[in-house]
């Protein structure tokens, strides 16, 4: 069965697991099976038209798949997926109500003393 990376923000909607193992034809079935074991998690990967949201990469054994055949493309059992969500610069608020600095990888500013976000 192939492989799910799961990034650190969405583990809350897979029990906390950092990976999860679907049978799949293709990148879209992989996903699709995803969310049918974790329903949770279609909010945060799709659209409420059912696109796939513009801010989500998905990579393929470290190929991003919108430069294979994007969600059409092949899956193999010994494959991995990752999902890796988009950062940009700016501040949100984390669950935890501190600011967080997209601009760098910490999810949260009371942990971030690099960029000088707080």
């Amino acid at each position: 069965m192939a492989k799910i990376h799961i990034p650190t923000p969405l583990r809350q909607y897979v029990g906390k697991q950092p990976a999860v193992e679907v049978k799949a034809g293709s990148v879209a079935d992989a996903l699709s099976s995803l969310v049918a074991q974790h329903p949770d998690l279609r909010r945060h990967l799709y659209t409420d038209d059912g696109k796939l949201r513009a801010f989500v990469n998905i990579y393929l054994n470290d190929e991003d798949v919108r430069y294979l055949q994007k969600e059409a493309t092949p899956v193999k059992d010994s494959d991995t997926i990752s999902i890796v969500p988009s950062i940009a610069g700016g501040r949100g608020t984390m669950s935890c109500g501190m600011t967080t600095c997209l601009s760098c990888p910490v999810t949260c500013s009371c942990c971030c003393l690099r960029c000088g976000c707080r």
